[in-house]
């Protein structure tokens, strides 16, 4: 009974449930928050300053929020996740919209390795002459 209760008790202590927030933390009544903003000023005082900037095409400000679940040995899950699109044309929000988690589609990453054109793959004797000579012996200061 005694061995029992200790394999228990490792086994309870093992378990962690924790939720961690990422990203921002977006008000219950967010749809109706930003359908009131006019301008990024705005946008950057109710909300804060956008994760993201695009570059190329239309400028669109992204927002991003999720909640990081933690089951003791079971693997990581997300919920909560929330975007926050907002089209941006000079110092004027033209859209927004709001994506939940029913919105977002579920991406799987790929376990392969991409190859990289044009690179250099040396066996483990390779790398290692390959290292003589680079580096300045400890205490010269160089």
């Amino acid at each position: 009974m005694k061995k029992i209760f200790i394999i228990l008790m490792l086994v309870l202590t093992a378990c962690t449930f924790q939720t961690k927030h990422r990203g921002y933390v977006f008000p219950d009544d967010l749809e109706t928050r930003v359908a009131a903003i006019k301008t990024t000023a705005q946008l950057e005082d109710e909300i804060g300053s956008p994760q993201v900037k695009t570059i190329n095409g239309d400028e669109v400000w992204v927002y991003y929020g999720a909640d990081e679940n933690y089951h003791g040995p079971f693997p990581l899950t997300y919920d909560n996740k929330t975007v926050l699109l907002a089209w941006v044309n000079g110092g004027l929000i033209t859209k927004t919209q709001v994506l939940h988690d029913k919105d977002l589609p579920d991406i799987k990453m790929d376990s392969d390795e991409t190859d990289i054109p044009a690179a250099i793959e040396l066996n483990a004797l390779e790398e290692l002459f390959n290292n003589v000579g680079r580096f300045s012996p400890a205490g010269l200061g160089q």
